[in-house]
């Protein structure tokens, strides 16, 4: 028997788009709405966002944002513990080589200005900053897992170049030395990528920044040849 009109339309609508009778797990609903948030959250800050536009943007009911995430306070800690979380990955995966004291520190400058300078961290960054009495402890959580987690990367390849002599940190201690550099490295490129967000700085320009930023903690810390010989 032929298959009735009814049901032949509905096996041509499923052949033509299969995910029209997918039904997705718990789990891939939760990451699709926690999706969504993200876009949501980034674009528009946490005040400007409603559940409708977190809705909309992850293609999912209501119901189904809720069931996951009971408030818009619970889907923003989960946005942002998630970013965090990729920042920090992102942070510890970066590898340098093992070259002059100079180009160890313009390559750790150039691969931490690429990752602050992108869109994601900048939109982030505004993000928490807008939302830190609101929610400090998450502001706490941004700071470890971003800046934080580079200080301490920075003061650990800071550890191997002083078994080669090269630098003195004993009017500052090498934790205040390094977090010198990350903010020399960071300063003037997040503050004009923040207040200019439709200019992005180009390859030369964030060299620059990193030669610039290097060569000033060298100045302050690098020994001469006269104290190296002391």
């Amino acid at each position: 028997m032929p298959p009735s009109p009814r049901r032949k339309s509905a096996t041509a609508t499923q052949e033509a788009n299969p995910a029209a009778y997918t039904v997705l797990p718990p789990r891939d609903k939760a990451a699709t709405v926690l999706a969504g948030a993200r876009e949501i959250f980034l674009a528009h800050g946490f005040s400007a966002a409603t559940t409708d536009m977190i809705q909309r943007a992850a293609g999912v009911s209501k119901s189904t944002v809720y069931s996951h995430y009971p408030n818009k306070e619970t889907l923003f800690t989960a946005v942002v513990e998630a970013e965090c979380e990729c920042f920090f990955v992102a942070t510890r995966k970066l590898k340098f080589s093992d070259k002059g004291l100079e180009w160890i520190l313009e390559e750790t400058a150039r691969a931490y200005l690429d990752l602050v300078l992108s869109p994601e961290a900048l939109a982030l960054y505004r993000v928490i900053v807008a939302e830190a009495p609101r929610f400090p402890e998450l502001a706490r959580r941004f700071y470890i897992a971003g800046p934080g987690a580079m200080n301490e990367m920075v003061a650990t390849l800071l550890d191997r170049t002083m078994s080669r002599n090269e630098l003195d940190f004993s009017s500052v201690g090498r934790n205040a030395a390094a977090a010198l550099f990350v903010n020399m490295v960071r300063g003037e490129a997040q503050m004009q990528s923040l207040t200019h967000p439709n200019s992005r700085p180009s390859a030369a320009q964030r060299d620059r920044w990193a030669h610039e930023a290097v060569a000033s903690f060298l100045r302050a810390f690098r020994k001469t040849k006269t104290r190296a010989r002391r």
